[in-house]
C-alpha cells in the first residue's frame, strides 16, 4: 500500500480524498495554490505545499510543479480527483516516468477514451449502442454537412477532446452547420487546445444516464448501477439521483452489461463512468466515458455502501476489487444537490466573495461534502461548486423529503447560491413524478425563478402530502 499520497486538486474533492487516505492510515500532502492557502482542506492533510499562483495554469494545471511537489514531499502516488489533470494522459505518463503512481486508469486508456471520436469507433467495434453519426472526426464544415444530411437533423457538432459541455453546438438545418462548426472548433481550441470535431444525431431532451464502472488489474470489471443526471443547465449537472425512475430491472441489467463491455473494450482500470443518453422509448446510446471519479460519486456510495475513493487507491496499489458483481446490490434511493456560488436571478452569474455564516445539515442518511466555513472566501479563479448535499432513504419520496429538509436547514450567507433554486426543483411536479429530461431547466426556468409562485405552490404541496 502507498505510504504517502499527493492530492492534486482543491475544494471538496481534495477534502474527500484526504479523509479517505487518513482513514486508510496513509499520509497525504495537500497541494494548493496561493489563492487556496486558507482553504479548509489544507491544514487537515499530513503536510501541505504551495504549487503556484492563483490561475490554474500556474498551479493545478502545472504538471511539472505537481510532480516536483510529489517528489520533494516523498509521495509515492498522486490522486488527481476530478477536473484539472485527472483526464490528462501526458500527466499520467509523467507520473509513471518519475516513479509516482497515478491513481486512475493507464495513460493510453485516458488518451483512447478522451478522444470522443476514437472512443465512439471503439464502442461500435465492441457492440455497444452509439448515437448515429460520423465515422470518426470530420475535416471541415462541408464534411459535417454531408454527415448531417445523411443521418438527419438536428445534429450535435462535438469536440473530440471535449467534456463538460464545452466545444458543442447544435445545428437544426444545413444553413446552421458552417457557423456552428466554426463556433464549436473555436471553443474546442480555446478549452482543450484541440479543434478536432465529429458529428452525431442530436437526441433532443433525453435522459442523461451514467453507469459507474470499476476495474482492477486482474481482469475484474463490475458496474455499480446507474445515476440519472438529467437535471442540467447548459450541460452542467445540478441534481443527480439513483436509481433512475424510468429504468426497469431488465433495462438496468442490459445497460450495466454494456457499460462493462465498454470498459473491457478500453482495457480500463480503476474507477470510470460510461455515459448514455436515453430517448423517450428507452433506447440508450453511448456518448462518452469519463476516466476519473465523478462529482456525483457519493450517491453510488450511499446506495451500495462502498467507498469508491478507497477502492481507487487499493486498485492503484495493485490489489483486487473488494467486491464481486453478484455480491453487490443497491439499497434504497439517493439524491445529490450541487450548491454553486452563482446567482440564478442574474443568469447564474458567479458569486465569489466572503461567506459570513455557514450552517450545514446533518442527520441520519445525510452527508455534506464541502470545505465551507464561516468567514471563508469563495475564490473567483475556479469552479463555482462550493458544496454537495447528499441524502439516502429507503424510498425516493422519503429521499426527496429528506433533501428538502437538508436544503432548508442549510445556511450560506454573504454570497448568492443555487440553494433555493435546487429546493424549488424538489417541489416541482415533473421532478416528483420522475418525468424529466435534460430540457427540464430550460422548460421550467421561469417557474423556478418566480419566488412568489414557488412559495405558494410549495405551501399547497406540503399541505397535501
Amino acid at each position: 500500500m502507498f505510504k504517502r499520497v499527493l492530492v492534486a486538486n482543491r475544494g471538496e474533492i481534495a477534502q474527500r480524498i484526504i479523509r479517505c487516505c487518513l482513514d486508510m492510515g496513509i499520509e497525504c500532502v495537500a497541494a494548493y495554490s496561493k489563492a487556496d492557502e486558507n482553504e479548509l482542506y489544507v491544514p487537515f492533510a499530513t503536510e501541505s505545499i504551495c504549487i503556484g499562483d492563483a490561475p490554474a495554469v500556474d498551479s493545478y494545471l502545472n504538471k511539472e510543479r505537481i510532480i516536483s511537489a510529489a517528489l520533494c514531499t516523498g509521495c509515492d502516488a498522486i490522486h488527481p480527483g476530478y477536473g484539472f489533470l485527472s483526464e490528462n494522459a501526458e500527466f499520467a505518463r509523467m507520473c509513471e516516468a518519475y516513479g509516482v503512481k497515478f491513481i486512475g486508469p493507464p495513460a493510453d486508456v485516458i488518451e483512447k477514451m478522451g478522444v470522443k471520436a476514437a472512443a465512439r469507433e471503439l464502442m461500435v467495434a465492441a457492440g455497444v449502442p452509439v448515437v448515429p453519426g460520423s465515422d470518426g472526426a470530420v475535416a471541415d464544415a462541408d464534411e459535417a454537412r454531408e454527415v448531417a444530411d445523411r443521418i438527419g437533423y438536428p445534429v450535435l457538432i462535438k469536440a473530440s477532446a471535449g467534456g463538460g459541455g464545452r466545444g458543442m453546438r447544435r445545428a437544426y438545418s444545413a444553413e446552421e452547420i458552417a457557423p456552428m462548426f466554426d463556433q464549436a472548433r473555436a471553443e474546442a481550441i480555446a478549452c482543450f487546445g484541440d479543434g478536432e470535431l465529429y458529428v452525431e444525431k442530436l437526441v433532443e431532451n433525453p435522459k442523461h444516464v451514467e453507469v459507474q464502472v470499476f476495474a482492477d488489474t486482474r481482469g475484474n470489471v463490475v458496474h455499480l448501477g446507474e445515476r440519472d443526471c438529467s437535471i442540467q443547465r447548459k450541460n452542467q449537472k445540478m441534481i443527480e439521483e439513483s436509481p433512475c425512475t424510468r429504468i426497469t430491472p431488465e433495462l438496468r441489467e442490459r445497460m450495466g452489461a454494456d457499460a462493462v463491455k465498454a470498459a473491457r473494450a478500453a482495457g480500463y482500470v480503476n474507477a470510470g463512468t460510461v455515459e448514455f443518453v436515453m430517448d423517450a422509448d428507452n433506447n440508450y446510446y453511448f456518448i462518452e466515458m469519463n476516466t476519473r471519479i465523478q462529482v456525483e460519486h457519493p450517491i453510488t456510495e450511499m446506495l451500495f455502501g462502498i467507498d469508491l475513493v478507497r477502492e481507487q487507491i487499493r486498485v492503484a496499489a495493485g490489489l483486487s476489487l473488494g467486491f464481486k458483481q453478484e455480491r453487490i446490490h443497491p439499497r434504497g434511493h439517493a439524491i445529490e444537490c450541487r450548491i454553486n456560488a452563482e446567482d440564478p436571478s442574474n443568469g447564474f452569474a458567479p458569486s465569489p466573495g466572503k461567506v459570513d455564516l455557514v450552517h450545514l445539515p446533518s442527520g441520519n442518511g445525510a452527508r455534506v461534502d464541502s470545505t465551507l466555513y464561516s468567514g471563508c472566501e469563495v475564490s473567483p479563479f475556479y469552479d463555482s461548486l462550493i458544496a454537495k448535499v447528499i441524502v439516502w432513504a429507503p424510498t425516493r419520496l422519503e429521499a426527496v423529503r429528506k433533501m428538502r429538509r437538508c436544503l432548508e436547514e442549510t445556511v450560506v450567507s454573504g454570497i448568492d447560491t443555487t440553494l433555493e433554486f435546487d429546493l424549488f426543483i424538489l417541489f416541482h411536479g415533473q421532478f416528483l413524478r420522475g418525468n424529466y429530461n435534460t430540457g427540464f431547466i430550460d422548460e421550467y426556468m421561469g417557474d423556478l425563478l418566480d419566488l412568489e409562485k414557488q412559495t405558494t405552490e410549495i405551501q399547497a404541496m406540503t399541505d397535501g402530502e
